[in-house]
This record gives C-alpha cells, sequence and structure tokens, in this order.
C-alpha cells in the first residue's frame, strides 16, 4: 500500500511540474543538442553504408513525416523532450543540416553508436560518439554559436547499449572484450573512455547535461532470445549493466562537484522496467515485438504486418521502444520521477 500511495505522490509531482511547464512562455532553452545510438537517432544513418538503418516502411507509420530514420513506430524520446521543452518543432539531424540550425540545436545521434570505437563494426559504418562530439565541436565553430549560449543550451545523451548487445555479449568471434573483461572491469573501462567525452563536450561549452543510463537490455525480445533461451530476461546481460549504471551515478556526482557551473543528471533507464510498472501504464506485451522480425534479425522487416495494438507494446522491433513507450520515459525524466539530481524540466531554469 505504502509503495503504491508513494507512487501516486510521484504522479502528482509530476503533473505539477508538467502544469509549470505549460505555464512558460516559449523555448525553456536556446538549444538542444542529441548525441547517442539508435534509441535518439533520427536519420542520420539513412545515407550510411549500414544494416542499422530504418528508413523506410513500417518504421514512422505513426509520424506524419513517414519513415525518418527514427528507430520506432513513431516519435522518440528526444522528440518528446523538444515537444516538453517547447520547441516548435524536433531538432533535426546533423546530416544534411545547414550551419545556422546548430543555432537551436542538431541531434548527432547514430544507430550502433557506442562509447568504444569498435562497437557494432559488424553492422557497417557508424557515427562513433567521439565522432559525434567532432561534429558538434565543427557545427558551433561554423555556426559560431556563441560560448555564453552554449552553457544554456540543453544536451541528452543515450551512449552505452552498444557497447553490450554489439560488444561484450556479441556471439561469436568478432570481439573479445568479453574474454578480456569481467563485468565490473568492463564497465570501468567504459566510464574512462565517457568520462574524458564529457570533459570534451564541458570545454565545448555544455553544462546541462542529462546522460541517460542502460536500460534492461537483457529484457529486449533480441536477448531473451539469444541469452534468456526464448523464456524470458536474460538475467546475466542485466547484471553486467548495472555496475556501469551505477558508475554513470558517480560520474554525474564527479561533474557536479568538480566542474564549474555544471548541471548534469543522471536519467535511470534501469530500475522503472518491472512487470508492476508495465500493467500500471497500461503495457500488456513486455517481451515480443510489434513488427514483424525475421528469424535472426532485430529490425522489422519492411512492409510485413504489425500489430493491431501498438499502445499495448512496450517493443517496436526485437531491441527499440514503441512510440508510447518512449513519451513515458521522456516524461518521466522531465518530471524528475527517473532523473537524478535534476529534472530535465529543471535544466531549462537553473
Amino acid at each position: 500500500m505504502a509503495e503504491g500511495m508513494f507512487k501516486v505522490l510521484l504522479w502528482v509531482l509530476a503533473a505539477m511540474v508538467f502544469a509549470m511547464a505549460e505555464g512558460a512562455r516559449g523555448q525553456r532553452v536556446p538549444c538542444y543538442f542529441v548525441f547517442g545510438d539508435s534509441v535518439f537517432d533520427n536519420g542520420n544513418n539513412n545515407d550510411l553504408n549500414t544494416s542499422a538503418k530504418v528508413n523506410y516502411s513500417p518504421y514512422g507509420m505513426d509520424l506524419a513525416r513517414g519513415p525518418t530514420g527514427r528507430f520506432s513506430n513513431g516519435r522518440n524520446i528526444p522528440d518528446f523532450i523538444a515537444e516538453l521543452m517547447r520547441f516548435s518543432d524536433y531538432i533535426p539531424p546533423f546530416t544534411g543540416a545547414s550551419p545556422e540550425q546548430a543555432h537551436t540545436g542538431l541531434n548527432y545521434a547514430s544507430g550502433g553508436a557506442g562509447i568504444l570505437e569498435d562497437t557494432s563494426y559488424h553492422l557497417g559504418d557508424r557515427i562513433s560518439f567521439r565522432t559525434q562530439i567532432k561534429n558538434h565541436r565543427t557545427a558551433i565553430m561554423t555556426a559560431k554559436v556563441p560560448p555564453e549560449k552554449l552553457k544554456q543550451c540543453l544536451y541528452t545523451i543515450n551512449i552505452g547499449s552498444n557497447d553490450y548487445l554489439n560488444n561484450y555479449f556479441m556471439q561469436g568471434d568478432k570481439y573479445n572484450t568479453q574474454r578480456k573483461y569481467t563485468y565490473d572491469q568492463f564497465a570501468d573501462s567504459l566510464i574512462r573512455h565517457y568520462r574524458s567525452f564529457l570533459k570534451l563536450l564541458y570545454v565545448q561549452g555544455a553544462r546541462k547535461v542529462a546522460l541517460f543510463g542502460v536500460s534492461k537490455i537483457g529484457c529486449t525480445p533480441r536477448m531473451i532470445a539469444s541469452h534468456g533461451g526464448g523464456m524470458g530476461c536474460a538475467a546475466e546481460v542485466n547484471k553486467a549493466v548495472e555496475p556501469f549504471n551505477m558508475n554513470l551515478k558517480a560520474l554525474v556526482r564527479e561533474f557536479n562537484t568538480n566542474f564549474a557551473d555544471a548541471k548534469f543528471t543522471f536519467v535511470d533507464m534501469y530500475t522503472g522496467q518491472t512487470p508492476f510498472a508495465y500493467a500500471a501504464l497500461g503495457f500488456a506485451v513486455t517481451q515480443k515485438s510489434c513488427c514483424t522480425v525475421e528469424s535472426g534479425e532485430e529490425l522489422c522487416a519492411a512492409d510485413k504486418p504489425v500489430c493491431a495494438f501498438r499502445d499495448r507494446y512496450v517493443y517496436w522491433d526485437n531491441v527499440h521502444s514503441t512510440e508510447r513507450a518512449n513519451m513515458f520515459v521522456a516524461k518521466a525524466a522531465f518530471a524528475g520521477i527517473v532523473a537524478f539530481p535534476y529534472s530535465i524540466a529543471l535544466l531549462g531554469i537553473v
């Protein structure tokens, strides 16, 4: 009973935050920059030589623009955050953007991207986290975005999942990280790289930064099939990402303590993935994809049938979430239910 009342209180507080946001006029931040992998990608992979691109039907079937390169049936998490931050349009992909668009924000995320350079190399081309940061530096320098403006912008980063999915737990002999590292050692290695990249972003002006942790990727349909015996969540995979999330929280505290004006926050994508939470939010199918996925694949088969009730599904394909699941994550991060120590809404004020 106490747990239920606590959850109700959280949602009441969330409603208050949303009411405050609704009362605001205009953009809550001058610009918004997005970094990460396929969870945040909105088209940067479309023209790359890679199997990690989704500019075809049924992806985007619930978007007015159709298939754009988003790995979902509709909007992704940055799209919802842009709406909540009162941007007049979604943040455009870096690929094909004009220099002027750097003044309001760019999305650098790339399907298959990882913290490590060689992560997902077997899929083909991808824009690694390191390269995304280089692209950002080029964009803001070319557009001559003022440093003081950059300090007021919002930055969201979702990176790390592929270092597990398409590296550490990749079956076969393509990668040797699992043979070299324990779970803790691998997480430490990833965080060391992550720290160096965040320092570069900080030097380039980033102050308001939301770092999204790794979700329970062992509960994706792909990992259930490959590491869960097809019977349920792959416990070993979920256990492996726990030290990464713990270290990422510590990294947020480190930046907030040691770097002037830093307002970093951690978004917990892991803890809320429970049967109780899914049921409370109206999700009935939590371990199967909505779209048709061929055997051994993870992305939707082109122009094949999809489920009739998409709002009841957590997963759109064998890895990526439906638009409705993305909405709940974005709103929870915005309200501060899963973001610590700052909500994304608060980053628009402090």
